[in-house]
């Protein structure tokens, strides 16, 4: 009796005595010692950067077949119009005399975001950094494709609100992510996912 008490009590534990089974031990103690931080958010980024990059070539070959060359339209009255312009500066048209300053400075930021894909947790990161992504890209292929030159290109302008710089959907995307990443850095949220409060 006292023998089939043990075997109903301790079913399939090997060894006497009721001993653990070694099985447990081992889940007890080769867990790995950190929790994974989840999945890496590359796909989001590059969906994000795809998007951006996709409505800012479209955007732009429009207005070049349709509105350049053309009386601007005007969206809300004076307050808003679609106006082509050529920008060989920078986002806003600032800086006119450095193109292939900023187009440098376009490709190292292109570079750097694909390197911090390989460490990206974080969901908000990537959408930032996506955006970052497809309006750099988005303006970087009009150094390189448009007159009046490789890396010289002028960048096709065309949303021009009232007092202020002509612009287009890729300055919107990089002014977007940027925005987003200076409220994640304030949070303390960092790209691989992990918060600090200094």
């Amino acid at each position: 009796m006292a023998e089939a008490e043990r075997i109903i009590g301790t079913p399939d534990t090997p060894g006497a005595g009721g001993a653990e089974p070694e099985q447990s031990g081992v889940e007890g103690t080769g867990a790995p010692a950190e929790e994974p931080r989840g999945r890496r958010r590359i796909a989001v980024l590059f969906t994000v950067a795809a998007l951006a990059y996709v409505l800012d070539l479209v955007s732009k070959l429009i207005v070049v077949a349709k509105l350049e060359h053309h009386a601007p339209i005007e969206i809300i009255g004076d307050w808003l119009k679609l106006e082509a312009i050529r920008n060989a500066g920078a986002a806003f048209g600032v800086g006119e005399a450095f193109t292939i300053i900023f187009t440098v400075i376009a490709a190292a930021v292109i570079v750097v975001i694909a390197r911090l894909a390989r460490k990206l947790y974080s969901l908000p990161w990537a959408i930032a950094l996506g955006l970052l992504l497809g309006g750099a890209l988005g303006n970087l292929t009009d150094r390189i494709f448009r007159s009046p030159g490789i890396f010289e290109g002028a960048v096709v302008d065309f949303i021009a609100p009232k007092h202020f710089a002509v612009f287009n959907l890729a300055d919107s995307a990089i002014v977007c992510g940027g925005i987003l990443i200076v409220l994640l850095s304030f949070r303390g949220l960092d790209p691989d996912g992990t918060v600090h409060k200094d």
